[in-house]
């Protein structure tokens, strides 16, 4: 189980509350960090912070922080460092973590002209009950309740966490054979499955795979078909057409992928 995994690692929950959903443009709001350090010791932080833009009121109406609750708190660069020190080298738990509350972090730490800090590992429990095929629906609210846990103030960065850490022992112990791994292989399997990847420890990656169109966009994996850009980067076709038949949709428009010798090939690919 995990608990076996992690044992001696510093394992943090984490969350944020944002102006907005655009990892780019919107800004921290609140952040919470819940779990323990390496010798055990419990962590429970939250803190709200300035964001130095407004708070569009559809966004306070989520999470319930105004634009007058942050008047007098401190702006996210006077807590950096001890931000940093908790995330650096933690294995980092969330729901959705990697592709918003991490990237919203690294692009805040950029605004500030330094590097965020870098966790251990990434365990994103969206990824994870994505991975382990759960019925949707996947949003929090919803894995909560059908594994019985209580989450009391949601969107609010503490609860939030603090749901995501319970739910990701619950699902620790309910399918433990997928934590018999190491902790490097199991952020790899939860993000990626048995897929090829660019990193070199990983053998053959997605640049060594054949092209199927000029830019590279698609690759050939024996009778597969990769993705080699976007969100869904280093995945089967045939997984995103299952998991996210709408990206495979996009990809086919006119919007999509620009070769439509490409388009007709993933079509047939698709069909067979």
């Amino acid at each position: 189980m995990a608990q076996d995994l992690f044992q001696g690692e510093k394992v943090l929950a984490f969350d944020l509350e944002t102006t907005g959903v655009s990892t780019n443009n919107d800004r921290i709001v609140q952040f919470a960090l819940i779990g323990t350090l390496e010798d055990g010791t419990p962590v429970n932080r939250e803190q709200i912070v300035k964001p130095n833009v407004r708070i569009p009121y559809d966004a306070s109406q989520i999470h319930g922080i105004y634009n007058e609750d942050v008047r007098d708190k401190p702006p996210l660069a006077e807590v950096a460092d001890e931000l940093a020190e908790l995330i650096e080298g933690a294995i980092l738990v969330g729901h959705n973590v990697r592709s918003f509350d991490y990237a919203m972090l690294k692009t805040e730490f950029l605004r500030m002209g330094r590097l965020a800090p870098q966790p251990k590992a990434i365990i994103d429990t969206l990824e994870l009950v994505r991975r382990l095929r759960l019925p949707r629906p996947h949003n929090l609210g919803a894995l909560c309740q059908r594994h019985g846990i209580r989450l009391e103030a949601a969107h609010t960065a503490a609860a939030d966490a603090a749901a995501t850490m319970l739910l990701f022992w619950r699902l620790s112990v309910e399918h433990a054979s997928v934590f018999r791994r190491s902790i490097p292989e199991l952020e790899r399997w939860i993000a990626h499955g048995d897929k090829p990847q660019d990193a070199s420890e990983l053998g053959r990656g997605l640049e060594d795979l054949a092209p199927v169109d000029a830019m590279g966009k698609v690759r050939e994996d024996g009778d597969e078909l990769v993705l080699a850009f976007g969100r869904h980067r280093g995945r089967y076709l045939s997984e995103v057409q299952t998991n996210d038949p709408s990206y495979i949709g996009w990809l086919l428009s006119s919007n999509g992928l620009d070769c439509e010798a490409t388009k007709q090939r993933i079509k047939e690919h698709l069909r067979s």
